[in-house]
């Protein structure tokens, strides 16, 4: 896979294993690139594998706020329809 879709998988898993909102899982895997985590999956395609996004997924998620009770971890919505903003009168 490219490293992007690499990004897309991790970011994924992040929100199917531990219940986070996209948005938390984005932030903890931006993070991750701003420290360079990433730099060596981008330079080696042979560490874009699945298995590897699972092990990154649970690494990334442990380090963060969300699992060190730092912050509440957002749920996500149990509708797949998404809440509109009210609407100002």
């Amino acid at each position: 896979m490219t490293y992007e879709e690499y990004l897309d998988e991790v970011t994924t898993l992040i929100v199917e294993k531990y219940n986070l909102d996209d948005a938390a899982a984005i932030r903890i895997v931006v993070e991750a690139q701003d420290k360079d985590y990433f730099v060596a999956h981008d330079d080696q395609p042979s560490m874009r594998t699945l298995d590897r996004a699972h092990a990154d997924a649970r690494t990334l998620y442990q380090a963060s706020a969300h699992a060190r009770g730092g912050r509440q971890a957002p749920r996500r919505a149990s509708t797949s329809a998404p809440k509109q903003p009210a609407k100002r009168k």
